[in-house]
């Protein structure tokens, strides 16, 4: 009686899954996410995001390992991915002040680097507010940009401290789950701010937990293509190679954030319509995952169709070829 009773168990849970993916990979929520995506020019917000991360956070690295003995920005990229070869060359040479020089922000040089790093929190607000429709603020929100930027700080301690303790645990896998309600509060943070608290944390809450699980296959992925990256494109073009490589790793990393944002907000819409008893039925749902089926049958047997049509045309074309060849 006993397995028979787990056995059930299993197979209700077994159930349960199935029905939860059917129902949240849906082709109706499914589109809607990608309409979601397009509504805020997905691919520009992130290269737009991306771009100003690399030009804030270069120069920023550099100032902070001048004023930090121990903070090494080169150092720990090389760490963190793991570059030997060009790769690591490049990077050194990009992140480091030359020999015998010490590094000096002048008054242009401050307000340059003030400004690239309130560049990157305002793309970083107009995304959501892009996403939850929101009216623009601009720099009417700067002071809690710059909140934003010392967390940002902080989370960026955080996650490199959980690298450097548990990194070497499971192929980097331990630090990677640590890091992941890490980053999931700071998402969170982050809407909650730079939306100047107009976005409620709890409307955030699903935002903040797929960006972070989308973040740490992100970062497990990284982990294996990036030194790839940097060695080819570093012995290829040299210090700007590695340039090259940090806007591709990147603009990955932004598409990550974009996406996670427009699956967010509408898996929030989801919940919202749910609680309001909105739910579709199990049989729409299976409606809707038929009509899917069948159309790929239908274009599945059209292809079929076509590639047969082509090969009995190629092999009487053969055929004649030989006739005309052989009389």
């Amino acid at each position: 009686m006993l397995i028979f009773t787990e056995g059930r168990t299993t197979g209700i849970n077994r159930e349960r899954l199935v029905r939860t993916l059917t129902f949240w990979l849906r082709p109706a929520f499914t589109l809607r996410v990608i309409n979601r995506f397009q509504k805020i020019v997905g691919f520009d917000r992130s290269m737009a995001l991306a771009s100003s991360a690399l030009t804030a956070l270069i120069p920023l690295s550099i100032l902070l390992g001048a004023v930090f003995v121990h903070y090494d920005a080169a150092e720990q990229i090389i760490g963190r991915y793991h570059l030997t070869g060009a790769g690591a060359t490049a990077v050194s040479s990009l992140f480091s002040a030359t020999d015998g020089t010490s590094v000096s922000f002048g008054i242009f040089g401050s307000v340059f680097l003030t400004i690239s790093v309130l560049s990157f929190a305002r793309a970083a607000q107009r995304l959501f507010e892009q996403t939850w429709e929101l009216k623009p603020l601009s720099v009417r929100n700067t002071r809690n940009g710059l909140w934003w930027i010392l967390t940002l700080g902080g989370y960026a301690v955080v996650t490199t401290l959980l690298s450097a303790l548990l990194g070497g645990y499971a192929l980097g896998l331990a630090a990677v789950v640590c890091q992941v309600p890490v980053t999931a509060a700071f998402l969170v943070w982050s809407g909650w701010i730079l939306s100047a608290k107009r976005i409620s944390r709890p409307a955030l809450l699903p935002f903040g937990v797929v960006g972070a699980v989308l973040t740490a296959a992100y970062s497990v992925g990284a982990t294996i293509y990036m030194p790839r990256l940097f060695t080819s494109s570093a012995a290829r073009y040299g210090v700007v190679g590695a340039v090259f490589a940090m806007i591709s790793a990147l603009f990955a990393a932004m598409l990550v954030l974009v996406a996670s944002a427009a699956l967010g907000r509408e898996v929030r819409d989801e919940l919202s319509r749910i609680r309001r008893g909105h739910r579709p039925s199990d049989r729409e749902v299976r409606r809707q995952w038929d009509k899917v089926v069948e159309q790929t049958r239908s274009q599945w047997r059209t292809v079929r169709k076509q590639i047969s049509h082509r090969q009995n045309k190629n092999k009487n074309k053969n055929k004649n070829e030989n006739k005309n060849s052989n009389p």
